[in-house]
């Protein structure tokens, strides 16, 4: 099985992160490295995707910064969202064309329907191995949290502006030349509030939850990211190879490594 980098970056501040995707993305696009997945956190900050509505934030960016929250653009697909501590996020830096669901490892290359469907499954695999009953939502991309007999092909929007559907887990990708960068956030232990000052990703009537409020209790989540490392891997036909994120942040004196020269 090709390789994929597997690297914890802990806390990082939203433009620091999409600076060292961008730096990924080109080396990854000169074929210099191989496949990455950055799992981290972010400090409270919204961003506003390609889709997202002049009103998404609705009491004004002045207002929110106010309240502690950095607000940014993004080049991923999607509206306004809301991104902070105790939320998974992960950025999978990785070739289209190199991935295989499979299930054997073909690589024979996936397009970008596959891959998003991909990290639905992720989200929902993990979610239900830890006891959240979780699946997708006709017409919105994305993972919802409810009871297991609403959770079936067919549901719509009107079981989320019901409110018996809770969205736990966002998708929005960018592909350039087959290789993607943004990817998916799970919320965890994160605090809700502020996402109850926008319309989450432009979907009216849209509750948020997390991990912790649907089990009741705060989660592990270096053991989550274990987990979600270990499934994104076997989902596309990978093996996780740590690295440290030290290694990646390098200059053009000192280079990021190379797949051969990075730890086993």
């Amino acid at each position: 099985m090709k390789p994929i980098w597997d690297a914890r970056l802990g806390q990082v501040p939203y433009e620091r992160a999409r600076a060292l995707q961008k730096r990924l993305e080109a080396a990854r696009l000169a074929d210099e490295i191989p496949d990455v997945l950055l799992l981290l956190e972010h400090p409270p900050t919204y961003t506003k995707g390609r889709r997202a509505e002049p009103g998404g934030l609705g009491m004004g960016e002045d207002w929110y910064r106010m309240q502690g929250i950095e607000v940014t653009e993004a080049d991923r697909g999607g509206g306004v969202t809301y991104h902070g501590p105790g939320q998974l996020i992960g950025y999978p830096i990785v070739s289209l064309r190199h991935l295989s669901t499979d299930g054997v490892g073909s690589h024979r290359g996936i397009g970008v329907a596959s891959y998003v469907r991909g990290l639905e499954r992720l989200m929902i695999e993990t979610l239900g191995s830890h006891g959240v009953s979780a699946g997708v939502v006709e017409g919105l991309t994305g993972v919802w949290a409810g009871p297991p007999e609403l959770l079936l092909e067919g549901i719509g929007a009107a079981e989320v502006a019901s409110g018996e559907l809770r969205k736990i887990g966002s998708i929005g990708v960018h592909v350039n030349r087959g290789v993607t960068t943004h990817g998916f956030a799970v919320n965890v232990n994160n605090d809700l509030q502020p996402f109850e000052w926008i319309v989450p990703c432009g979907i009216e009537g849209c509750r948020m939850t997390s991990i912790c409020r649907e089990l009741g209790g705060e989660q592990d989540m270096g053991a989550l990211m274990d987990e979600v490392s270990r499934r994104f891997a076997g989902i596309y036909g990978l093996r996780p190879q740590p690295v440290e994120p030290a290694a990646l942040s390098g200059s053009a004196e000192q280079p990021l490594p190379s797949a051969a020269s990075a730890p086993a």
